[in-house]
């Protein structure tokens, strides 16, 4: 018989969290070897912890989805990652997509479909719920290049105000290589301003994604 799947839960709600655990529990090839609230916690158990998949939240305290996702990848690559979340919004969706997220299963689907999930991942399929699918379909016109995983999460630092120097060192990467995406962000999105970065970010919900209010 194989090992069962090793699963990480994060996600600040606990009522969510506690449901999630109890239904994975149920299945004889799972095992669920933690559940954090935050995305800071998650990237430093991930070793000891050592998790096939996780589930994560996006809107979490100290560090959010996006950016543990991210953190995580480079730290350890084997990992699946499935985003759950709320959201159905394009933008939320693509973004989890190009941080190397293999998935993006929302809060309100029957809770087998997230075992559905976590079993696609495990053999290498990406795994979208009917729902953030829909979302995903083309809009006609929508010509406008799009943003990459790190210049998504560049805006998202930004449009909270911060500076060059903050941001490159909440990133941990030179103020150069912040200032050389802001650029590539302003061009692509047409935007000259930190004002408008922001503006664009309130009305796509980037900025949502770093609260911890949903």
């Amino acid at each position: 018989m194989a090992d069962p799947v090793k699963v990480l839960i994060v996600d600040d709600h606990p009522m969510v969290a506690e449901g999630i655990q109890s239904i994975l529990e149920s299945y004889d090839d799972i095992e669920v070897v933690g559940s954090l609230t935050d995305g800071r916690d998650a990237v430093n158990r991930m070793a000891a912890l050592q998790p096939d998949v996780v589930l994560m939240d996006l809107n979490m305290p100290k560090l959010g989805g996006l950016s543990a996702t991210e953190i995580i990848l480079e730290e350890h690559p084997g990992t699946r990652i499935l985003i759950l979340s709320m959201h159905d919004s394009a933008e939320y969706i693509s973004t989890a997509l190009s941080h190397g997220a293999m998935g993006y299963v929302l809060k309100d689907v029957p809770t087998e479909e997230i075992k559905q999930a976590i079993d696609a991942v495990m053999k290498g399929k990406t795994y979208l719920c009917t729902g953030a699918a829909g979302s995903l379909k083309p809009k006609a016109g929508d010509t406008r290049e799009a943003l990459t995983g790190r210049e998504q999460t560049i805006l998202l630092e930004l449009a909270q105000g911060k500076s060059n120097k903050e941001v490159a060192q909440t990133l941990d990467i030179s103020v150069r290589t912040v200032e050389t995406h802001r650029k590539n962000i302003k061009r692509k999105l047409g935007i000259s301003s930190t004002a408008g970065l922001t503006r664009y970010a309130l009305e796509h919900g980037v900025l949502q994604g770093t609260g911890a209010g949903f």
